[in-house]
């Protein structure tokens, strides 16, 4: 049973139609690539998936239950996680504070509870173990390098469970060595059992990592290719519309 649907996505912001009638489907364990030209409605499709924006047309289902998600928060709890290109992260914080914010382990009970620092370092130690990422926990974010951040930003999406991770851009202005740092973090995303959407416009990371890639022009899908029978140059054709949809 696929672990996300959605049929006939529709999205319009007044006179603007920024996401028509898309239908997706993805799989537990699989990573789909989503690449479109800017403004072909890729980051409002993630956006509707993720409980920021209510589609105006359409029906999202997980695990084949129906649902309409208001909020992002609602988004969490359906098992969607969202990495964003800017990371969502507290510069002044460490790693672990940043892992565990918003959900901190506590010592006690209600206002007389304590923060577990203990704890939260320990299991976000145990993360980036698993992500076989040199982050430490006790580390500041601003002292990191770009695939560290990364690592931060998917230990959070680990540490609730997640079903879904939807990833924007994780690979932009990054070196060659962080980039293939974060498409390892993808790897093991992916060998856990969880279904992955990334957003990337370097061809190379996304046919390094997906199964599949959806390409969307002027908010239309315009193909769904499986990796194994296209190529770059069709993508990248499939994108410009030099190539038309099939």
């Amino acid at each position: 049973m696929a672990v996300l649907e959605l049929i006939k996505i529709s999205k319009h912001f007044g006179a603007i139609q920024a996401v028509n009638d898309v239908s997706l489907s993805l799989q537990p364990g699989e990573v789909v690539g989503l690449m479109g030209d800017n403004g072909a409605g890729k980051s409002t499709l993630v956006k509707m998936i993720a409980g920021n924006f209510l589609p105006s047309h359409g029906t999202m289902r997980i695990d084949g239950r129906e649902i309409v998600l208001h909020r992002p928060v609602e988004a969490r709890r359906n098992g969607i996680e969202i990495v964003h290109q800017d990371l969502a992260l507290c510069n002044n914080l460490t790693a672990a504070a940043n892992v565990f914010l918003g959900r901190e382990l506590r010592w006690g009970i209600g206002p007389f509870g304590v923060l577990n620092y203990a704890g939260m370092y320990r299991r976000a130690g145990r993360l980036f173990a698993e992500l076989k990422s040199e982050t430490r926990p006790r580390d500041l974010i601003k002292q990191m390098s770009g695939g560290q951040r990364q690592a931060v930003a998917i230990a959070r999406t680990m540490l609730s469970a997640a079903k879904i991770v939807l990833m924007d851009e994780p690979t932009a202005a990054i070196s060659v060595r962080q980039v293939a740092e974060v498409l390892n973090h993808i790897r093991h995303l992916r060998d856990q059992g969880i279904a992955i959407v990334l957003i990337s416009h370097r061809m190379p990371d996304v046919f390094s990592v997906a199964d599949r890639v959806i390409v969307l022009r002027r908010g239309r899908k315009v193909a769904d290719r499986a990796i194994a029978s296209t190529s770059p140059e069709e993508v990248t054709g499939l994108i410009t519309g030099a190539i038309e949809a099939v």
